[in-house]
């Protein structure tokens, strides 16, 4: 069944301009036909439309149900924007479907790029949240400096900067991540600067390697996601 998203259909019992002209004019739906819709938070609703509109289709809701996250820990992203900005729509559509809890952009001395349009970037979290059948909409933050990321209280999550430099001692994210909540930092196409990585350090970020490959921006950052993911699957199922 095609799931549809409404953050406040507790609360409203009506779906979005988007949502109601997708539900009529696309799908056909009319009142009485029972859809699904998620709220971005872990709840899924069972509805039946009660009056179909294709701005504001109203719904009943039947039941409600709380979807858990099918990843144990809490992930946190925090990436330089691509300059191609096909690339990070791609990246983030692609970690929603593998399970992320927060993408924060940030602005390094190398970035390329120094704006994201979020509001782009939330419409493509929430398409690849409903075709994932997942019911959690990550955070996704708006642009900030690198040092302002670095000075958040992180709790205890552990805490990773990928880096390219042979020079500087480096670790294998695969054998160092251990599973548990976590944060991890992707620099832009023209890596972190010395003083960036001497900050990361400071702040208590280990600095890893993904291994041999030379990758991009966006393809390193899913790989570091996924191989959390993997651990923590591996951990769960000891």
């Amino acid at each position: 069944m095609i799931r549809f998203y409404s953050p406040d259909i507790a609360h409203s019992g009506l779906l979005s301009e988007t949502e109601s002209g997708h539900a009529v004019r696309v799908l056909r739906h009319t009142e009485g036909d029972i859809i699904e819709v998620v709220d971005g938070t872990g709840g899924l609703h069972r509805c039946r439309i009660a009056a179909a509109h294709p701005r504001h289709t109203a719904v009943e809701i039947i039941e409600s149900v709380k979807l858990p996250k099918v990843w144990a820990a809490d992930i946190t992203l925090a990436i330089a924007p691509t300059k191609n900005m096909d690339r990070m729509e791609w990246l983030v559509e692609k970690l929603v479907e593998i399970g992320i809890d927060r993408i924060v952009p940030v602005i390094c001395t190398h970035s390329e790029r120094r704006d994201i349009k979020r509001e782009r970037l939330e419409k493509i979290a929430v398409s690849a949240m409903k075709q994932s059948l997942k019911a959690v909409l990550p955070q996704i933050d708006e642009a900030m400096p690198l040092s302002r990321f670095l000075d958040e209280d992180s709790g205890h999550a552990a805490k990773y900067v990928g880096y390219c430099d042979a020079d500087t001692e480096r670790r294998l994210l695969a054998r160092e991540y251990t599973g548990g909540d976590v944060r991890v930092l992707i620099g832009p196409e023209g890596d972190f600067s010395p003083a960036e990585i001497t900050a990361a350090v400071a702040a208590g970020y280990i600095p890893v390697t993904l291994g041999d490959n030379r990758l991009r921006t966006e393809t390193a950052a899913l790989t570091a996601i996924d191989t959390f993911h993997i651990v923590n699957m591996i951990r769960t199922n000891i």
